[in-house]
């Protein structure tokens, strides 16, 4: 049953980013693949279900029977196949084209050059790996929208939950320690003293190049942008709308060679020069001198939300309207500082899965408590301060209708949906070209897939 609580085409997505799942690198006299299946004309390689089925179990799947994985791979091909002919599926072949190469850019940023990275990820051209990319972001978003379109009116009653429920309460996974916190974040504030300093420092630095020190020397030396700095402050093909704001805007006023004035933007100044610019893509170098507050800047920004603490420790301001009117985190601020899951978007988190600084800071909290302030990192590596306040605490128990109703909710929708689908296979399967290998014509498969005698052997 459990099968019924993921998406019937996750086992297509396999993100690129986080992957290094592709096929090894062709070799001279080499078969470059085997073909295990058709749908319509769509082709399934063998390499693809090695690809998905180590994705897969990278996310906990279990794949042991070939044949009722097989079936998924199926399914995804036919909803894919149906997707590129329902006119109500919006066509997003070129923007799916244009984002392969923005992400081919932002992989390539992270490795000294182009050779270093297609050996990483086993690739001979570029051009096999933005198809890679492409192929893939296609297959998710035409698998996905489909399934959307097949299921849009797929809904559960609360008699439905409740008989999902006692179906299957022997079956449903146990939830794990949890917690549902709040929080609010600031940015150290940058002196005026200390912009001065890096705005001098990147206007020394420019004035070196046009001295005739190359800009590609002084990223290498000065630039503290870790994906850009070791090939020279260099970003190539980049798509409009791609880069932060003030970065582009300095960067698309500039004539091919010139130099910008010290630009600030949210990581930092940056000194920028266009390199190339053809239609709507553009090359450009920069060097970065990120705004890193000092121990002053940092002390101060610390007084300020602890004195935020104390207002609402003393009831005197609410947490929410605190975290709408001071927090520095965007991901949250008009939530009410509410942390989400970024796996299902509720308000639920793991403890085993909290960044340690955060799991450290709320060990011993009980309901409502808040923490003292504390130093951490967003993403980007920029230091901040925070504090954070325990909404609820939940031990690890089985699910159960009367605290768990929502989860079981979405996965009886699940189920439902998953049913609904299996049927619209069945009733496309007859009127489809299905080509099969050999080895799968033993499966005892949900759905009629070895309809007719157009099984392929060798």
């Amino acid at each position: 049953m459990l099968k019924y609580a993921k998406c019937l085409f996750l086992l297509s997505m396999i993100l690129f980013l986080g992957s290094g799942t592709f096929s090894a690198q062709v070799k001279k006299g080499q078969l470059i693949d085997g073909i295990a299946a058709v749908i319509g004309d769509e082709i399934v390689l063998e390499s693809d279900i090695e690809d998905q089925a180590n994705y897969a179990k990278q996310q906990g799947a279990n794949v042991g029977d070939k044949c009722d994985f097989m079936e998924s791979i199926l399914n995804n091909k036919l909803l894919i196949y149906e997707a590129k002919k329902d006119t109500l599926v919006e066509n997003r072949s070129a923007a799916i084209k244009e984002m392969a190469g923005t992400k081919y850019s932002q992989i390539l940023s992270q490795f000294p050059d182009e050779k270093a990275m297609l050996a990483a990820y086993k690739f001979r051209t570029s051009y096999e790996m933005k198809t890679a990319i492409e192929k893939i972001d296609a297959d998710n978003y035409y698998g996905q929208a489909k399934y959307g379109r097949i299921t849009e009116k797929a809904d559960v009653t609360p008699n439905e939950v409740t008989d999902f429920y006692n179906q299957f309460k022997f079956q449903l996974p146990n939830v794990k320690d949890e917690v549902s916190l709040s929080k609010i974040s600031m940015f150290p504030k940058i002196s005026a003293a200390h912009k001065k300093e890096i705005v001098d420092k990147l206007n020394k630095i420019k004035e070196d190049i046009k001295k005739g020190d190359s800009f590609e020397s002084q990223a290498r030396i000065y630039s503290e942008d870790e994906g850009s700095a070791a090939m020279g402050g260099l970003y190539k093909n980049i798509n409009m709308g791609q880069m932060v704001k003030p970065f582009e805007a300095a960067a698309l006023n500039l004539q091919e060679g010139e130099i910008s004035d010290p630009v600030e933007s949210e990581y930092g100044y940056h000194l920028i020069t266009l390199v190339k610019r053809n239609g709507k893509k553009y090359d450009a170098r920069h060097i970065l001198i990120k705004s890193t507050p000092n121990a002053e800047e940092i002390a101060s920004t610390r007084k300020v939300i602890d004195s935020i603490r104390t207002l609402i420790m003393d009831k005197k301001l609410t947490f929410k309207d605190a975290a709408y009117k001071f927090s520095d985190d965007k991901s949250n601020k008009f939530s009410a500082g509410i942390m989400t899951n970024t796996q299902d978007g509720s308000d639920k988190l793991e403890k085993l899965g909290l960044d340690p600084t955060v799991s450290y800071q709320i060990a011993g909290l009980k309901k409502n408590d808040i923490t003292e302030p504390f130093q951490q990192e967003d993403q980007q590596k920029r230091k901040m301060l925070s504090i954070i306040q325990v909404n609820e605490v939940i031990d690890a128990h089985q699910l159960e209708l009367s605290t768990d109703y929502e989860r079981i909710k979405e996965m009886a929708l699940n189920k439902k949906k998953n049913e609904i689908v299996e049927k619209w296979v069945n009733a496309k399967i007859p009127s489809i070209f299905i080509s099969l290998d050999n080895k799968y014509k033993e499966c005892k498969f949900h759905s009629n897939w070895l309809k007719s005698s157009v099984v392929t052997t060798k």
